[in-house]
């Protein structure tokens, strides 16, 4: 196999970029997950709950298996629990019309998302105030 075979040209913006076909965007995705880790670190608050001895046990098995922090892993499971449960509360349309989409009233929702929206709004603004 020669050179050209064993090689890729990119051609962007008129220049060539000359890519060992095994060696494609290696560091770019690796520098990419690295961006996001440390992103996604800085973000991070710690806190403690308690969680029942079954589901601590299979944290821990988690962590065996795939070589990661328990915290790191309840945080994850946390995170997709909580993403669900928001993508599943009820929109209940009250009595009160709010606009008017394409002809047809639009209700407001008073279901427990307006409620838990309000309630995240106020917890941000009393952690903002307290770590100015």
């Amino acid at each position: 196999m020669d050179y050209k075979e064993n090689h890729k040209i990119n051609y962007k913006e008129n220049q060539s970029v000359v890519t060992p076909i095994g060696c494609r965007n290696g560091f770019s995705k690796l520098l990419s997950e690295w961006e996001q880790r440390s992103a996604d670190q800085a973000d991070l608050v710690s806190t403690d709950i308690g969680v029942h001895k079954t589901d601590h046990i299979k944290l821990m098995a988690l962590s065996k298996i795939y070589h990661l922090p328990i915290d790191e892993l309840a945080g994850s499971l946390l995170q997709q629990a909580l993403e669900r449960l928001e993508a599943e509360m009820p929109y209940i349309p009250g009595s009160k019309v709010i606009r008017v989409e394409e002809g047809d009233e639009i209700y407001e929702d008073i279901g427990p998302t307006p409620r838990y929206l309000a309630a995240q709004k106020l917890v941000r603004e009393e952690h903002n105030r307290k770590n100015k």
